[in-house]
């Protein structure tokens, strides 16, 4: 089934394409797809890209003090 798209935008975008590649506007915008398509397959979830960081976090041992405003004020008392 053929893909018409009526946008400026997009049309101006794959001829941009289409030049720096040396290739035709169809071929660019296959090629903008299958990227686009390979790079979300590509992308790791966010909870799996945070899960060393909240792990890391988590190991810091709770010391019970509250950090209130004077706990605040008191480390720029240096």
């Amino acid at each position: 089934m053929p893909l018409n798209i009526r946008s400026e935008e997009v049309n101006r975008l794959a001829d941009k394409l289409a030049s720096l590649a040396r290739v035709s506007k169809t071929e660019a915008v296959r090629l903008a797809l299958a990227n686009e398509l390979e790079r979300r397959d590509r992308m790791v979830p966010l909870a799996e890209r945070l899960r060393p960081l909240l792990d890391e976090i988590a190991a810091v041992p709770r010391t019970g003090l509250e950090a209130d405003k004077a706990f605040y004020d008191g480390l720029n008392d240096a």
